[in-house]
């Protein structure tokens, strides 16, 4: 089962998405979520954002940690914006 991690670097009170993906949520999610790893892949995902908010907060027992300590309503919507506006990775 995954554990959660230290909580990502922020500038300016902002959470930095990018690093939070390759520091907390890469463990999980391959190539910045574009890819399925050990969890699913979330570019492209058809799941509502109040899903993805509710995983976030309270994880899946077994396979994903619960992060609704770590990140605050504003971080988890920073969070959702990233997967929604995920790219094929071209480089």
């Amino acid at each position: 089962m995954a554990t959660a991690q230290g909580a990502p670097a922020q500038e300016g009170g902002k959470l930095d998405v990018n690093q939070l993906f390759a520091g907390t949520c890469g463990w999980c999610h391959s190539d910045g979520g574009r890819v399925a790893g050990k969890g699913p892949k979330l570019m492209d995902t058809e799941r509502s954002d109040e899903f993805i908010r509710n995983r976030i907060r309270n994880g899946k027992e077994g396979a994903m940690p619960a992060f609704g300590q770590m990140f605050s309503d504003a971080d988890i919507d920073a969070i959702i914006k990233y997967i929604r506006t995920l790219k094929p990775d071209e480089g």
